[in-house]
């Protein structure tokens, strides 16, 4: 019954991503930013629900930016979580541009893409994403660099953070976690880490049953006078203690 399941979900989702297709590329040009806003999070809410996956938003997200959202990473499914609680241009890695698909809604929803490897790379991300923040955007990065297992926080890298600072932008630390509705323990289904393919990570989560997305946002912070690094770490234990403190779904 599950792959029945799974399978319906799966040719609905698709019809979900052709018609978010067509309004990237015949709408969102003549929209004001508001209103692309409002397309992003209606689409990522109904993709959630037609996937089967229930949203929690714990705290408040923030409104009018200039605003930085930082959050741990476990997910393919991570940004469509956040947009449909807050949307927000994320800065991710270079390769997300080259999924299928997945990699086209991404593009058009205005993300910055960052070759991790290069620092004069690194350099040029920084003063766009100054520039985005001077003009009031909402930015989201996770700064782990790569996915995780859900479990533990990998090391907060420390260099794009260093945008907020150049304009005295505040920064939201924010936790996801995915859990079982039922039970309240974490759920390992849209976990992409490791060998597991992007397919394999998706089919996985069609498939599975009472699937709950917490989002948690903390309190925005400024750095106050704190180097990039000092910074990173503050807010990578502000992420893990909001991981450890937020509670199940009723």
């Amino acid at each position: 019954m599950s792959r029945l399941r799974a399978t319906g979900r799966a040719v609905r989702a698709l019809g979900h991503v052709v018609r978010g297709l067509w309004i990237i590329r015949s709408e969102f040009a003549q929209l004001t930013p508001a209103q692309t806003h409002l397309h992003v999070r209606e689409w990522s809410r109904q993709m959630l629900h037609i996937m089967g996956v229930a949203l929690v938003v714990r705290g408040t997200p923030p409104g009018e930016g200039p605003a930085l959202l930082v959050a741990n990473h476990v997910s393919w499914l991570d940004i469509l979580v956040m947009n449909a609680a807050q949307p927000a241009r994320f800065v991710s890695k270079a390769d997300v541009k080259r999924w299928p698909v997945l990699g086209a809604l991404i593009t058009g929803a205005g993300t910055l893409y960052i070759e991790r490897e290069s620092r004069r790379d690194a350099m040029r991300v920084v003063h766009h994403m100054a520039e985005r923040l001077q003009a009031h955007d909402t930015l989201a990065v996770f700064p782990e660099g790569t996915t995780g297992d859900g479990r533990t926080l990998l090391p907060f890298h420390a260099n794009l953070f260093q945008a907020a600072i150049k304009v005295h932008a505040p920064v939201v630390p924010v936790a996801l976690r995915f859990v079982d509705g039922a039970s309240g323990q974490r759920s390992d289904a849209p976990v992409f880490i490791g060998d597991t393919t992007l397919i394999a990570s998706i089919w996985t989560t069609l498939r599975a049953s009472g699937l709950h997305a917490m989002v948690a946002y903390g309190e925005p912070q400024t750095h106050n006078g704190r180097d990039r690094r000092a910074w990173a770490q503050d807010l990578r234990n502000e992420v893990d203690r909001l991981l450890q403190h937020d509670p199940p779904p009723r």
